[in-house]
């Protein structure tokens, strides 16, 4: 799993609205901050014990899985996840474990999803979710005018969906660049995930915004990409901001 040290998520206070029940299950590096019509700790905390289980396994048996900053092949007899993994980071040029905490997400969602019309799963800035009316998700990009400023309208026909974000100056995940915040929409939060980061590994400087949105353009699944760099912003796709001010 994703390692380093612990860091408040101190964006999980910026949720306005009332309408949810929220509620935060963490077992070993998985942080979850759920959102669903009642309180399913339980069953979240039953989940993600489900899903981390196969995928600790496979990781012993396959310690280059957990370690690699490159696509790695795995086999039919893989745990799903684990499959999903690997295929999403293949997709974008990464390591598997780029798409963990999208993966957890998207999973424990999915088994909510039985007991709640509406579920929104965040784990350290990756977010699965499947909503009955518009939804907002507030973009972080450090010390960039943009943080707190904007967020990303979520339509409830485009859901489920996957939204991610990774920083090369926030946070502990790792990235090779320099980007204040690099979000993506996808099909899946297997893929938003992964595509995050490669996403992110692109923007070193401000220059780099265009071919980095230019790349994204051509990855089968993602929706839409927003990249900011200090006070400049680029995006593509079905990225609809509004403002917070």
């Amino acid at each position: 799993m994703k390692t380093g040290f612990y860091q408040p998520r101190f964006y999980r206070d910026w949720v306005r609205d009332t309408d949810l029940v929220s509620f935060n299950v963490v077992v070993k590096e998985t942080d979850l901050w759920i959102r669903t019509r009642r309180n399913l700790r339980s069953k979240a905390f039953k989940s993600i014990i489900r899903h981390r289980g196969p995928l600790e396994k496979y990781i012993a048996g396959h310690p280059v899985f957990l370690t690699t900053l490159e696509p790695y092949p795995v086999g039919e007899d893989a745990p799903e996840m684990v499959r999903g993994m690997a295929q999403a980071a293949a997709a974008v040029g990464v390591g598997p474990m780029a798409a963990v905490a999208g993966a957890i997400a998207e999973e424990v969602g999915k088994d909510l999803l039985e007991f709640s019309p509406e579920v929104i799963v965040e784990n350290g800035g990756d977010i699965f979710m499947k909503v009955t009316k518009e939804r907002l998700v507030g973009v972080y990009a450090g010390d960039s005018p943009f943080t707190g400023k904007i967020a990303v309208r979520i339509h409830p026909e485009d859901t489920p969906v996957g939204v991610a974000t990774s920083s090369g100056v926030v946070g502990h995940s790792l990235s090779f660049g320099k980007a204040d915040a690099a979000v993506v929409l996808a099909s899946s939060a297997y893929l938003a995930d992964a595509a995050a980061t490669a996403l992110g590994n692109r923007v070193k400087s401000r220059e780099d915004i265009a071919p980095a949105l230019e790349w994204a353009q051509g990855v089968p699944g993602l929706l839409g990409v927003l990249v900011i760099k200090g006070a400049e912003m680029g995006l593509w796709g079905k990225v609809e901001l509004v403002s917070l001010l």
